[in-house]
This record gives C-alpha cells, sequence and structure tokens, in this order.
C-alpha cells in the first residue's frame, strides 16, 4: 500500500498536493487492434495516490473528434460511483462504439468544482486520444479549446523511458511559462468494480513524487520524460481563458491523458 504522508509533511506539501486534482478520462487501453464498444471512467480525484473522489455537477460538455468531425457525447454520460482508499463517491461513466480506423479524440469539460479549502473554483477541460489500428488520424490537431494541451508526440504510441512532449495553449494560443502537474495512475483501475487497485503499482521514493512540477517555456512547449508503462496525465493549471465562476477565482485547467508502453 502507497505509504501515507505524515502530517508535517502534509503541512509542508499542503500548497501544492491541494491543487493536484485530476480529471480523469480512463480506458485500459489508448492504442488498440480494434473498434467495439469502450467503457470510459470519468471520477474527479487523485490517482497517484488513490485519493479523495470529488463529486462534480454534471459534465458541461462530452465530445469526440474523428477526422475533423464532431460527435457529441453528452447524452451517453451516466452517473456512478468511484471508490478509492479515501472514500467512495459520486462520479460518471460513459460507453462509446469506436467505428473504423483512426484517432478518437474524447474531450470532456467538466462543470466547475469549488475547492472550498482555497475558496476557488476548478475546472478541467480533459483530453483521452484512443487509436485503432495504428492509423494516425487527428492526435495533434489544436482543437482552439479555452484550456488545451496539443499533443507533439503520439500520446498512445510512447515506449517505457520515453518522452512525451506537448504544447499547453489557450483558444489556440501559447501559454508560456505554463505550470503543469504530473501525475501517475499508481493504482490500477478496476473497470468492473468502479475502484482503484488496493495495491500500488511502484512505492514512490519521496512524496514529492506523488504529484510532480514542470513547466513549459516561453513558448508553452514542454517535455517530459516516462520512466514506467501505464497512464500518465498532465495538468496544466489557470490556463484557460476564463478566469472567474460565479464571483469567485476559477482555474481552468487543461488536461490530457497519454499511455506509455513496457519494451520487452
Amino acid at each position: 500500500m502507497f505509504k501515507k504522508l505524515s502530517l508535517a509533511a502534509g503541512a509542508a506539501l499542503y500548497a501544492s498536493v491541494a491543487t493536484a486534482h485530476f480529471q480523469m478520462l480512463y480506458t485500459p487501453e489508448l492504442l488498440r487492434d480494434n473498434g467495439g464498444q469502450i467503457s470510459l471512467k470519468l471520477p474527479f480525484t487523485h490517482p497517484s495516490e488513490s485519493g479523495h473522489v470529488m463529486a462534480v455537477d454534471q459534465p458541461n460538455a462530452f465530445y469526440m473528434i474523428k477526422k475533423g468531425k464532431k460527435t457529441d457525447l453528452l447524452d451517453s454520460v451516466t452517473p456512478t460511483k468511484w471508490t478509492s482508499a479515501s472514500n467512495t463517491g459520486e462520479s460518471y461513466e460513459a460507453d462509446v462504439t469506436l467505428r473504423g480506423l483512426g484517432d478518437y479524440v474524447f474531450i470532456y469539460e467538466m462543470a466547475p468544482y469549488l475547492e472550498a479549502s482555497e475558496d476557488v473554483y476548478i475546472q478541467q477541460i480533459t483530453k483521452s486520444i484512443v487509436n485503432v489500428g495504428s492509423l494516425p488520424t487527428d492526435w495533434n490537431e489544436d482543437l482552439g479549446l479555452k484550456a488545451e494541451i496539443v499533443p507533439l508526440t503520439k500520446p498512445y504510441a510512447i515506449y517505457e523511458g520515453g518522452t512525451f512532449n506537448g504544447v499547453v495553449k489557450s483558444q489556440g494560443e501559447p501559454v508560456p511559462f505554463a505550470e503543469i502537474e504530473v501525475e501517475y495512475v499508481n493504482y490500477e483501475p478496476n473497470m468492473t468494480t468502479n475502484a482503484f487497485s488496493e495495491d500500488a503499482n511502484i512505492e514512490p521514493p519521496a512524496d514529492a513524487f506523488i504529484t510532480m512540477t514542470i513547466f513549459a517555456d516561453a513558448n508553452g512547449t514542454f517535455t517530459f520524460g516516462i520512466p514506467k508503462a501505464g497512464q500518465w496525465g498532465f495538468a496544466a493549471l489557470g490556463v484557460g481563458s476564463d478566469k472567474e465562476f460565479k464571483g469567485k477565482e476559477l482555474s481552468q485547467d487543461a488536461v490530457i491523458w497519454v499511455q506509455a508502453h513496457s519494451v520487452n
């Protein structure tokens, strides 16, 4: 099991850990041989430590881009529960059918969530790209989102030990020196029980590795070396064009999920 934060360490890391929320858009394999129906799990949580699952209102938007065509998927989203080591909380899920080869770019815009401890709202615009048949089509398209990470590396075709490169953008414009939080999905999601595994894949060497922080350069570009196979989340904080919601500060974040594969 993951080593729990000590009180002293927790206090010291409060400023960073308190913001380390990730809107998941999870299906086990981002690179598939064939299409068909897939399930997407959508908890708002802390995947690196099987942390608290936060209750969020119905999403504002959920859609898919395939070969430049947008398909609205909001009606496919249904309420469910998700269980972590901390709690069982409200969540969402969706079943989607993939037809044909190519990239399926999923965009999930959660409703703003009030982080009471900081008195600010958080809204994450999350991207995950599922590929069928190793035929690339849409993976590197700039969609002009309010908050977006545009990949420069195929996010489903990364070797363990390789790198992921991306550009942080807002409405098509790069965001210089964006702060980006990085988390590893350290507890495997169980698609049947809607829960994180009880056992961690790795034991982080220190609490600083629970949520890692990197910064984009002056052009909004960043590179991260991926040391372990599995799925990794990148959240560019507060980069979106919307800065306020219901009279309070809004952190509109761009999130992308990528998957690294073992070298056999």
